[in-house]
């Protein structure tokens, strides 16, 4: 052994501690800090050492074994393989202000201030995985069927319920198909549109990530500016009135969490008719709407069938599910299934079983009930602490964040990687902007990832970081 051996076991992750222990000693082999012939201490010492139980030490050397990283016998006792070992190369670093750079830090963490992920706090983590646990051995034991490639029934039939009752949408579950999360329901919708070539609205600032997807389908995204009602679709007619498509978050806008008004609405609605355009609906944040009751859904008023409605469980669940659905009118529901089949299946049926079972047993909606409170009182705490304390930033509510403006020039994006290193996770303002011309700067923070513990300390680091960027001349006025 060159170097003493130091593993560190985290015993509030969720990788068993077997594994950690055999993920340590493999990482120290391939760095050098284990030369080839080191002996590691017995597994019994081991564990006296890392304080766990005996038989947790000898699954990771029987893993070690397996993997013929080390070798152990009566007289030599346990050492590394003689064999050399050849770390594997390492991923290589995104370029420099590519999107998946972008991408990447967007959906690092967890991390204070991070969007787009829910409180890990209020999830009945126990109670859905007892859920999902059921849901795997059941699907373990079924035959080896190919499933439904528009989803499971059991989950499509909850999702038409919901949606009738929370958004105010009257479907049927053949209506409904199952995603692997928004970006999989939005691909499926750009295959069976087949809008290539065509120009499409896109909200301005909008999520960039669904902004980078039409353009990946080969669509030409049109910036259409956003005000306090939503997009302002008298734009998008006077700029772009020939477009085959219009993707819209008329629930809460996304970044800033306005709605979209009914005179907006029905406005879109009429041009899509009278076009034969297609309006994509997001409905980003809608179920997690802090104030009032929400608005209902854009396919809720749709006469003419040409709203496609997507929605997902990313943000009320966790999205490392990759769960989400798409709601289509009815002519269009076999195409979509038939692509479905062929290029887009839905995630593993014991997910969709679990989510049924949580949904169908009332687990959901309790659920969204206990984060609305939750996320309320951060949201309040948040603004409150930041208002007393950044009084010459401005500071307001946007959807599932708040949202601190900058004067044009000041570098969000540097701002952002700076808090990177303390845990923090802000969103800079400017990547959601399209248009060069009209690109604000500022912060939003993550009101689901920001507990009250966490709070003074978390924003003072995060002003502190600020300040070097900053002088006090150069802040809006508070508003």
């Amino acid at each position: 052994m060159n170097k003493p051996l130091e593993l560190h076991l985290d015993r509030t992750t969720k990788i068993p501690l077997s594994d950690q222990i055999c993920i340590g000693i493999t990482k120290a082999i391939e760095s050098g800090v284990l030369a080839a012939g080191a002996r590691l201490p017995s597994w019994v010492d081991l564990a006296v050492q890392l304080g766990v139980a005996r038989g947790t030490v000898r699954a990771a050397y029987d893993k070690l074994s397996a993997a013929q990283l080390i070798v152990a016998s009566r007289a030599a006792g346990t050492r590394v393989s003689e064999r050399p070992i050849l770390s594997a190369p390492a991923d290589p670093a995104p370029e420099a202000g590519s999107f998946l750079e972008t991408y990447l830090e967007m959906i690092s963490g967890p991390a204070i201030f991070q969007m787009g992920v829910p409180a890990k706090e209020t999830f009945p983590a126990t109670l859905f995985a007892r859920i999902r646990s059921h849901a795997v051995r059941a699907e373990a034991s079924a035959p080896p069927l190919y499933p439904d490639p528009r989803g499971e029934l059991e989950l499509r039939r909850e999702i038409a319920a919901y949606l009738a009752i929370a958004r105010g949408i009257e479907c049927s579950p053949s209506q409904v198909l199952v995603t692997g999360g928004f970006g999989s329901g939005l691909g499926l919708a750009l295959r069976v549109l087949g809008l290539e070539g065509r120009k499409a609205w896109m909200e301005d600032p909008g999520f960039p990530f669904t902004r980078r997807g039409l353009e990946l389908a080969g669509l030409s995204p049109v910036a259409i500016p956003v005000d306090s009602g939503g997009i302002d679709v008298d734009y998008g007619l006077r700029y772009a009135s020939d477009a085959g498509l219009a993707v819209v978050t008329p629930g809460q806008q996304a970044p800033f969490g306005t709605t979209l008004s009914l005179s907006r609405r029905l406005r879109l609605l009429e041009w899509a008719a009278l076009e034969g355009a297609w309006v994509i609906e997001d409905d980003y944040l809608s179920e997690l709407q802090l104030t009032g009751r929400a608005a209902p859904a854009l396919a809720s008023v749709d006469r003419a069938g040409r709203v496609i409605h997507i929605g997902s469980f990313s943000k009320t669940i966790s999205p490392a599910l990759r769960l989400g659905f798409v709601l289509v009118p009815q002519r269009l529901a076999s195409r979509f299934a038939e692509v479905a089949a062929c290029l887009a299946p839905p995630p593993g049926p014991s997910v969709q079983l679990a989510t049924a079972q949580f949904i169908s047993e009332g687990h959901y909606l309790r659920h969204l009930r206990r984060t609305k409170r939750a996320y309320a009182a951060q949201r309040d705490g948040l603004l409150n602490y930041l208002q007393a304390r950044a009084s010459e930033i401005a500071v307001s509510t946007a959807g599932l964040a708040a949202l601190l403006r900058f004067n044009d020039g000041v570098p969000d994006v540097s701002i952002a990687r700076e808090t990177l290193p303390f845990g923090l996770s802000p969103v800079p303002l400017s990547v959601w902007y399209a248009s060069a011309s009209s690109t604000q700067s500022g912060l939003l923070l993550g009101i689901a990832t920001c507990p009250q513990q966490h709070l003074a300390k978390s924003c003072d680091r995060l002003l502190e970081i600020i300040d070097r960027f900053t002088l006090p001349a150069q802040r809006p006025p508070a508003v």
